[in-house]
């Protein structure tokens, strides 16, 4: 494909050679002649002067560079659309494996790919549109919305309810048993039924081996638009808003509270039955044990504002001199 073509469709600047004829695209380092880059971190701006790759995308403002550039304000998003001009994914027809067990009293919408050792239990109504994949179960009375996929063992559990357009990859786990237990006099750990459900509303995916556990009573709900990244757990009762992210090895205990466009990066860890606001940022292994306001980027454990959480950082590393100085000083006034 031309790079005058890729830049029409994206609808870019081009300055440069529109001929160069591109094949793929790559990441900046290792990107050759007939790829396309990106760069939309500054840390790797001084990579574009000496990439070989034939044309980068770039923002607006970007410094003329000796390889062709395509010029537009979010160079990720476009790079992520281009990528779809040369990755076609795999096609998979409508029709039942025969070896899937499908109950009869499931309704499973028009133009559906039903593939091997697939489970649907009784009542399960799924929309049109729809692949489930080898081994992926949908448990009795599960109500799922239009072009859901469902990669390789994936599970939806009994009577959750999934909007349209979700994605799980492969065991994703939608609507597990929450975690709770009642202290018997005796020791012992009574568990209590977990009768609620788990809904999770349109263009939410929920990556590998993540969990989305179902409530006592209640229900556990994700937000549209939403992700979940793999290994993450949303413990029982939680909410989710929508457009949220919660990267990987996050963990909400039950009936935590979580807004909408929320950024929860990797091993961020969220005590139960607290609040975090919409726009909310905590960056990577910050652990809340307290609401955190709307708005806020918070560091650290306990979670604080992300500058004070820097200051504090760095007086730390200088307690070592600190301490000597300290001595130095004791010493003296020793001494004399």
């Amino acid at each position: 494909m031309k790079l005058s073509e890729i830049a029409a469709r994206l609808g870019a600047e081009l300055i440069g050679d529109g001929e160069v004829e591109i094949t793929g695209v790559a990441g900046i380092e290792h990107a050759g002649p007939s790829e396309l880059t990106f760069v939309a971190n500054p840390k790797y701006a001084a990579l574009a002067r000496t990439t070989r790759a034939g044309a980068i995308v770039v923002e607006p403002d970007f410094p003329t560079v000796d390889a062709a550039t395509l010029r537009l304000k979010n160079p990720y998003r476009a790079f992520a659309e281009t990528i779809a001009f040369f990755y076609t994914a795999p096609q998979y027809p409508a029709g039942i494996h025969a070896t899937a067990v499908v109950d009869p009293s499931a309704q499973i919408g028009e133009g559906s790919h039903v593939g091997a050792y697939v489970v649907v239990g009784a009542g399960v109504r799924i929309g049109s549109g729809a692949v489930l994949l080898p081994h992926s179960v949908i448990y009795t009375g599960a109500q799922i919305g239009d072009r859901f996929f469902a990669h390789a063992h994936a599970v939806v559990r009994e009577f959750c309810r999934l909007g349209d357009d979700v994605t799980l990859q492969n065991g994703a786990v939608v609507g597990a048993d929450g975690f709770g237990y009642a202290h018997e006099s005796d020791g012992r750990w009574t568990k209590i039924i977990q009768s609620g459900r788990t809904v999770l509303g349109d263009r939410v995916e929920v990556q590998a081996n993540a969990c989305v556990d179902r409530a006592s009573i209640g229900e556990t709900r994700i937000g549209n638009g939403s992700k979940i990244d793999n290994l993450v757990q949303v413990g029982h009762g939680s909410t989710v808003g929508e457009n949220t992210l919660l990267c990987a090895q996050v963990g909400l205990a039950g009936s935590t509270e979580v807004g909408n466009s929320v950024i929860l990066a990797g091993q961020v860890g969220v005590a139960g039955h607290c609040k975090v606001g919409d726009s909310v940022v905590a960056t990577a292994q910050s652990g809340i044990p307290n609401d955190v306001e709307a708005g806020k980027v918070v560091s650290g454990y306990p979670a604080m504002d992300n500058r004070q959480w820097l200051r504090s950082v760095a007086a730390f590393a200088r307690l070592p001199d600190m301490v000597r100085e300290l001595r130095a000083l004791r010493r003296g006034a020793s001494e004399n």
